[in-house]
C-alpha cells in the first residue's frame, strides 16, 4: 500500500492539472475485484473439502517437490522486481530493465513448471471435484502470471524511450510491481490450500 500511495503522490501529469495521477488507485480497485473472485474460489474449495470425508479423492493426490520449487521461484521474484523499483528511484533505468527482465524470466519458468506439472499429474480437469478445483484455481492464477509477464515486458519496452521513466516519473513501473506482488500473494494462499493442507 505504501508503494501505491507513493506513486499517487509523486506522479503528476500536465493533463491532470493539479490533480494526482489516480491510475494506481484504479489498479488497486481492479485487484480488489480480482481478490473477490479468488476469494470465491477459496470459499468454494474449502466448502467442498469440508463436505467430503476423503480429500483429495483417490488417484488425484498432489506432489510437493515441483510446486515447492515453483513457489520459491515465484516468491523470490517479488524481491527481484522490488530491486527494479528501487533502481528507477535512483534514476538507474538500465538496472530497472535488468531486474524486471529477470522477474519476467522467473515468471516464465514458473509457468513452464506449472505446465510440466499438469502433464505429469495423471488426471485432468473433469476427473473429479478436486481435480476440477485444482485446475481452475491454478489455471486462473497462471493466467494472471502470464498477464503480469506481459506488463513487465511492456514496462521494459516503454523504458527504451529516453526520459519515459525517471526517479520522479515511474507510475507504470510501480503498477507492474503492485500487480506482481498480488499474483505472488494469491499463489501463497493457493499453495497452502491445494498442496500443504492436502498433503497432511
Amino acid at each position: 500500500m505504501t508503494i501505491a500511495i507513493t506513486a499517487v503522490e509523486e506522479n503528476h501529469h500536465p493533463e491532470h492539472g493539479e490533480h494526482p495521477d489516480l491510475r494506481v488507485w484504479g489498479l488497486l480497485t481492479f485487484l480488489i475485484s480480482e481478490s473477490l473472485m479468488f476469494g470465491g474460489f477459496f470459499a468454494t474449495y474449502l466448502l467442498l473439502r469440508g463436505s467430503n470425508q476423503v480429500w483429495p479423492p483417490a488417484g488425484t493426490e498432489v506432489e510437493l517437490l515441483l510446486p515447492t520449487v515453483n513457489t520459491i521461484i515465484l516468491v523470490s521474484s517479488s524481491f527481484v522486481i522490488h530491486l527494479g523499483d528501487q533502481a528507477i528511484k535512483q534514476n538507474k533505468v538500465g538496472w530497472m530493465r535488468f531486474w524486471y527482465f529477470i522477474t519476467a524470466i522467473m515468471g516464465a519458468v514458473f509457468l513452464a513448471g506449472q505446465v510440466y506439472e499438469y502433464m505429469s499429474l495423471g488426471y485432468g480437469l473433469t476427473t473429479n471435484i478436486f481435480s476440477n478445483c485444482f485446475y481452475l484455481m491454478t489455471g486462473f492464477h497462471g493466467l494472471h502470471v502470464f498477464v503480469g509477464i506481459l506488463l513487465i515486458l511492456g514496462v521494459i519496452f516503454r523504458s527504451l524511450w529516453p526520459g519515459h521513466y525517471s526517479a520522479t516519473k515511474h507510475t507504470g513501473i510501480e503498477m507492474a510491481e503492485i500487480y506482481w506482488h498480488f499474483v505472488d500473494i494469491i499463489w501463497i494462499i493457493l499453495f497452502i490450500l491445494l498442496y500443504i493442507l492436502t498433503s497432511f
